[in-house]
């Protein structure tokens, strides 16, 4: 296969990587060896005493992989066995780290869950995944008790965000939550747990359980936004393999010293692989933020813990670029920042850089993938507006949309990105027809992105087939004009959508614009403006002015959500 994006590799990255067997327990056993007194996690409570950055709870490595021990015989004792689905429902947490290798340890599977769930939603993925444990946190259990009868669930063990922190953290938690009315009372029962009483109980696992690298680890669910969320069942390799990937990638990493800034959920696979599994791998310190609102949360922990790796998305970079007060603060511990999940805009690429002197790259990856595929080179040639090139042992393609044909590599033209490699999920928990329609008999992953490619072998994401817009048989990719929106010298974010026209049998142009500390915008002003650069049929028909756009938790705008709002 064509493979030129090879010559573009920084020097000391190999297109082929030798990966260890292994399973996510062992990844930690591993550098708890190694390192066993460095910091493995510090739990940031930077909204308390008004504002201040306090570090609520700190484990050392020889410390988290005693409490993980701990847990896990916990969960072993409570009948948790190898195979059996375990539900996350907690944010970014010492609890997150310790539960989620506890799981990995007794070859339990996790099932993350979002803590801004409804009911029904936390619902649907309780009982397609069969989960009969739960582990979440105490202002989220009246949720779990609507519909807790229509599940299997059987064991809740709760979690409170005072657990395992010391004086005055635990107090001035537990004080602030019941002052802000944002206390949920749970009592014990036969069936419900507390988290920190389990871990006190227990002594560390015997051990005993075989878990192999091919066992599945976590049920991702994805695809929300097109139906009804499906599971995408990662192993303990593809995620050993996407963090080893990873860390070749980035060249300034060095074992044992990196403080990684954990602002993006873990819940969601890209916090967990880049921030937490990633971080665990190379013995950095997990600088766990419960909540990065405002953005000045994310700032003031920068610049007071030195922190020196941030993987993130474009909103949180957007945020901060635009701060009225980023001059103020010192961000120049970083290294490296990762962008994924969302298109960045270029202009804020390069003012991070300049705020940091570190290096802010993008990157491509789906849940589908463990997740990431593609990022431009840390400190090689990085192409503006391109999610880079395929890491080690990945293989990417174009494939035409109406052919079914393979595109070459450097054509410019458009198609559907392909990807291959040791990432690539097992398949879709129990659906095996949605298996077959998105993995192929050889391994080639359809990611259902339109991409195109350059001469070097840069990938270029266009947008997503389903945001694709009809405009009298012409096809608009939103993208297209939300980078030309983003130059405008008045707008802070864009997002654009076509409204279905019933009377017309097309899609109307429609954009979303939030301004820039909230100037008025002139409409005829911003659509003279795209005319200068995008053909008349593509030029927004409808502007909309927003304080905010709707984005899920990890910052990726809700289109959909726009559309059924205008379709109303």
């Amino acid at each position: 296969m064509d493979k030129p994006w090879l010559k573009s590799y920084e020097p000391v990255v190999p297109p082929t990587l030798t990966f260890p067997e292994t399973n996510l327990y062992n990844l930690l056993a591993d550098t708890a060896r190694q390192f066993p007194n460095n910091p493995a996690a510090s739990l940031i409570l930077s909204y308390l005493l008004n504002g201040k950055v306090t570090i609520g709870g700190k484990l050392s490595y020889k410390q988290l992989i005693d409490q993980v021990e701990r847990f896990a015989n916990a969960l072993y004792q409570l009948g948790v066995r190898k195979g059996d689905r375990v539900a996350l429902m907690l944010p970014n947490s010492l609890h997150y780290v310790i539960a989620f290798h506890a799981a990995m340890r007794i070859g339990a599977i996790i099932v993350n869950n979002n803590p801004t769930y409804t009911a029904r939603e936390l619902k649907h993925q309780l009982v397609d995944s069969g989960a009969e444990t739960i582990i979440i946190l105490n202002l989220f259990y009246p949720r779990l008790r609507e519909i807790q009868g229509d599940t299997s669930v059987k064991r809740v063990i709760v979690a409170h965000m005072f657990d395992m922190l010391g004086f005055p953290s635990k107090q001035l938690v537990r004080a602030k939550q019941k002052r802000d009315a944002a206390w949920v009372d749970v009592h014990p029962e036969h069936d419900i747990f507390f988290f920190e009483r389990l871990v006190q109980k227990y002594p560390p696992m015997a051990p005993g359980v075989d878990v192999h690298p091919d066992d599945v680890a976590v049920l991702q669910y994805t695809g929300g936004t097109t139906g009804l969320p499906k599971a995408a069942m990662l192993t303990h390799r593809n995620l050993v393999v996407n963090a080893t990937q990873i860390n070749s990638w980035f060249t300034s990493a060095e074992r044992g010293v990196e403080k990684f800034m954990c602002a993006i959920p873990f819940f969601h696979v890209y916090g967990l692989v880049v921030a937490m599994v990633y971080g665990v791998s190379i013995g950095a310190e997990l600088q766990i933020v419960p909540n990065p609102r405002p953005i000045e949360n994310v700032m003031k922990i920068m610049q007071k813990e030195r922190s020196t790796v941030y993987p993130g998305v474009p909103a949180m970079y957007i945020g901060i670029v635009n701060h009225p007060n980023v001059a103020e603060y010192d961000l120049r511990s970083i290294k490296a920042c990762l962008s994924g999940s969302a298109p960045l805009p270029v202009e804020v690429q390069i003012r991070f850089n300049e705020l940091t002197g570190g290096r802010l790259i993008e990157g491509f990856g789906m849940t589908e993938l463990s997740p990431v595929s593609h990022a431009n080179p840390l400190h090689g040639v990085s192409k503006n507006g391109s999610v880079g090139i395929p890491l080690p042992n990945t293989e990417a393609k174009i494939v035409d949309l109406e052919s079914g044909q393979d595109i070459p590599i450097g054509s410019e033209a458009s198609g559907e990105l392909w990807v291959r490699g040791p990432q690539v999920m097992k398949g879709y928990w129990e659906r095996a027809d949605e298996t077959a329609k998105t993995v192929t008999a050889d391994g080639w992953l359809r990611t259902g992105d339109v991409a195109r490619t350059d001469e070097d072998g840069y990938f270029y994401i266009v947008d997503r087939l389903k945001d694709m817009i009809i405009v009298s048989g012409l096809k608009v990719l939103p993208r297209d004009v939300e980078e030309v929106l983003y130059m405008h010298p008045q707008i802070r974010e864009a997002a654009v959508v076509g409204i279905p026209n019933k009377a017309r049998g097309d899609d109307t142009v429609t954009a979303f614009i939030v301004s820039k500390d909230g100037e008025t915008i002139d409409v005829e002003q911003v659509k003279a403006f795209c005319k200068q650069y995008l053909a008349e049929f593509k030029v927004p028909r409808q502007f909309e002015f927003r304080t905010e756009l709707p984005k899920t938790t990890v910052g990726k705008v809700l289109r959909r959500a726009l559309v059924e709002e205008m379709s109303k």
